[in-house]
């Protein structure tokens, strides 16, 4: 299958990082390659761009579309919680621009043994990259085998805020006792309706299954973690006049993105502009509904004096 993703947000990440065809801007969630397609076409000759993605199949997808800009584009396969050291190899210390695009792409939610969806019968894997070799050290199958119900209960409740969090908790880990394993999707959405009366699942307006099987994907991957250091780079690397653009679907990392953003306020680095997340215009959920969710935010760094640094000189690097 075609690794297939349609860019959220694409004009307003573009003009948010308003591109200087000399410039130096990041895509450290490559993806298929969209937000950085446009990018690379605002550049000039002296202008250059970094992608990073941690997944194979992105990597090949993106490499095959960007490839029309030669040398100017460098692709780097890597967790972007790596953001930092990653372009210090290849020598890059400040950079105009980065975007973060927290999302899952279609081709992942659709390649069935990737085990992300809930509407498709599959392995319970769900780590990124796809591979058995790959950084995360436990797949959601192994998850659902081992945690205890505290530390089932907090993933549902924190990663996926699903109110149920500690009834689903306690029936998966009442069925592993009396010798049941769930090993696929298909598996734990049964098992999720099973435990879940009825009434309380027509009131969750959506699948019963959903906000579990983000809360796993979030922990097999360690995704608030990776959140948290690649915003910790990001703010060293960005030149003063720079953006950070990050797109979150869910309110756990929308929250911790708008929180980030105004302690940096606060530390004089610089401001949300604009103050308020955007969010996909109509037209855009109609074609893509999977954008519904969406919300990006832009942290401009300051420049004080007509160019002179604040701050940002004093950021440890």
């Amino acid at each position: 299958m075609a690794f297939e993703h349609v860019s959220v947000l694409l004009n307003e990440t573009v003009d948010g990082l308003n591109v200087k065809p000399d410039g130096v801007y990041v895509d450290a969630t490559l993806g298929g390659g969209g937000h950085a397609y446009e990018v690379c076409r605002r550049l000039g000759s002296k202008g250059r761009f970094i992608g990073i993605d941690q997944d194979a199949d992105a990597i090949k997808a993106a490499g095959e579309r960007l490839k029309g800009f030669g040398e100017k584009v460098t692709i780097i396969r890597s967790n972007y919680r790596d953001m930092k050291p990653q372009l210090q190899n290849i020598g890059v210390d400040k950079v105009d621009g980065i975007v973060i695009d927290l999302g899952v792409s279609s081709y992942q939610l659709d390649t069935a043994e990737r085990g992300f969806s809930y509407r498709v019968d599959a392995p319970l894997d769900m780590r990124m990259d796809g591979e058995e070799e790959c950084n995360s050290s436990l797949t959601a199958e192994e998850i659902l085998a081992e945690w205890s119900i505290k530390d089932l209960t907090h993933i549902f409740r924190d990663y996926g805020e699903d109110a149920n969090a500690y009834q689903i908790a306690k029936g998966i880990v009442r069925h592993r006792e009396n010798g049941g394993y769930v090993k696929t999707t298909g598996e734990l959405v049964e098992l999720i309706r099973y435990i879940l009366p009825a009434p309380v699942q027509r009131k969750m307006g959506g699948h019963p299954a959903r906000k579990i099987f983000q809360a796993l994907r979030i922990a097999v991957n360690d995704e608030i973690n990776a959140l948290n250091e690649a915003l910790d780079g990001a703010v060293k690397v960005l030149a003063p006049g720079g953006k950070i653009i990050v797109i979150s679907y869910h309110s756990l990392e929308d929250r911790m993105v708008k929180h980030r953003f105004r302690k940096w306020k606060e530390e004089w680095l610089g401001d949300m502009n604009p103050r308020k997340a955007l969010v996909p215009t109509e037209e855009e959920i109609e074609s893509n509904y999977k954008s519904r969710s969406a919300k990006l935010r832009v942290f401009e760094t300051e420049i004080k004096n007509g160019g002179v640094p604040n701050a940002l000189q004093r950021i440890p690097t």
